[in-house]
């Protein structure tokens, strides 16, 4: 994507060439990374947060935060994504929309498919994360691999 864009600004500004195409192509390949990289970023704790009281928190008060803020802020939040979008998306792919420039690519209905996609592995990877959370703590964070989990979520 980085090389591509670069191409792009080179043809452009270089030899004042320019392909729709070519620059709707990047929006798809940036639209892909972060669509369909949100769940492993959730699985690896990627996202960004405050922690200011959060990493000051013991790893079972953590796990309880995680657990509401999954199933009550996320989980929702995924779900109306999903249920919304999905007749968007299912016009799209009966109109096997296309790019309305000139030039552009005619993927668009793919490319709204990906709003699905994100919605979906996001939930999955919620129920994830909340049932290997309730594990732990009917557990009682036993294993190392649950204290390791916490003490990365507080930046220790």
């Amino acid at each position: 994507m980085a090389l591509l864009t670069f191409l792009i600004v080179v043809l452009r500004y270089g030899f004042d060439l320019g392909w729709i195409g070519l620059q709707e192509s990047v929006m798809y390949l940036h639209a892909g990374v972060f669509m369909l990289g949100a769940a492993f970023t959730l699985k690896e704790n990627g996202h960004v947060r405050v922690d200011i009281f959060y990493r000051r928190m013991s790893p079972k008060q953590q796990a309880y935060v995680d657990i509401f803020g999954a199933l009550f802020l996320l989980l929702p939040v995924c779900l109306l994504i999903l249920f919304k979008s999905g007749e968007y998306v299912m016009n799209s792919w009966r109109l096997l929309e296309s790019s309305q420039a000139a030039g552009g690519l005619p993927l668009v209905f793919i490319l709204k498919t990906l709003i699905l996609c994100f919605a979906i592995t996001l939930v999955l990877q919620v129920i994830a994360e909340v049932a290997r959370l309730v594990f732990s703590l009917s557990n009682g964070f036993q294993d190392e691999q649950d204290a390791s989990y916490s003490s990365t979520k507080t930046g220790a």
